[in-house]
């Protein structure tokens, strides 16, 4: 479901009709353009998504007399139609609207082009009707892969996103992270409006990122590359020193590359989360420092 007032305001929208319904039934990022129906085919009409009328379906109606586009207009209405967009800055005919009225349909308008509406809303729709969840968590930007920082309460993870801030990084969400699946394999996560660029730092209290380092050291929103945990130091526990197996952590079944970092004083946390995200990016292009010193060795030893 999709709130028709955040639908209005999202992309910039006019209403000429509005409606009783606060929700409408959409359920899928997608839009249909109703030229065949309005000619007077219907076997196909995808009723179910929004509809957008742009020049050439308006450009039709209007060439029609006043009782053949009153007829065909009540039978494309009778449809159960979530909502009718009118781009290009069309304005409905009176037929239009009076059928709206009646059937409490919205129905709105845009100024621009009709294929800008079509990608805009598509990703209005994707970013709305994605699935949701919210992680105790900081996400931050590091040389442009969204590290995703987790672990226990004090262990240290807005003192590691501060310092990366420092350093020329973003911050994204500090303590409470929204992450919506955008697609299949993609995850973003963003901050609740309330708390967006604040940062609690124990001993000093609520900061405020954007304002102290400037609008450059926040971002509104970020896709998640890497998971890093954050953990004590734990001397009874073997920790990778290698590198050559790749852990994942899933969220919303969405894969995710990730690590287990141990944490104890003398540890420069910002600078080894920095060399993890490099590390990572080389990954991705398909070079492994641990599988090269690995096949040095067995190089070497097959001498």
């Amino acid at each position: 479901m999709v709130l028709l007032s955040d639908m209005v305001a999202g992309l910039n929208l006019r209403v000429f009709n509005s409606s009783t319904r606060e929700e409408l039934n959409i359920e899928a990022a997608e839009f249909h353009r109703p030229g065949l129906e309005l000619v007077g085919y219907y076997e196909h009409f995808a009723y179910e998504r929004p509809q957008v009328l742009g020049n050439v379906e308006m450009g039709y109606l209007m060439t029609l007399d006043e009782k053949e586009r009153h007829k065909r207009l009540e039978r494309f209405f009778s449809y159960d139609i979530p909502c009718v967009i009118l781009c290009r800055g069309h304005v409905p005919p009176p037929e239009m609207l009076e059928i709206a009225r009646r059937r409490d349909l919205p129905i709105l308008g845009y100024d621009k082009a009709t294929t800008g509406f079509i990608f805009a809303g598509i990703m209005y729709l994707n970013r709305v009707l994605a699935p949701h969840t919210t992680m105790h968590a900081v996400l931050v930007d590091v040389y442009g892969l969204g590290v995703l920082i987790t672990g226990e309460s004090g262990v240290g993870k807005s003192e590691a996103a501060l310092e990366l801030v420092k350093r020329g990084h973003q911050l994204v969400a500090d303590d409470v992270v929204d992450i919506c699946r955008v697609t299949e394999n993609r995850l973003v996560g963003e901050a609740p409006e309330t708390v967006r660029h604040f940062m609690e730092i124990r001993g000093i209290g609520i900061i405020d990122i954007r304002q102290m380092f400037g609008i450059g050291s926040v971002l509104m929103s970020k896709s998640i590359d890497l998971g890093i945990h954050l953990e004590v130091w734990n001397e009874q526990k073997e920790y990778d020193r290698l590198g050559l197996e790749e852990n994942f952590i899933t969220i919303m079944d969405v894969r995710v590359p990730s690590l287990l970092l141990p944490v104890k004083p003398g540890r420069n946390l910002a600078i080894i989360i920095e060399v993890a995200a490099r590390n990572l990016s080389l990954r991705k292009l398909g070079y492994s420092a641990a599988r090269e010193l690995d096949k040095r060795l067995n190089d070497m030893m097959g001498q």
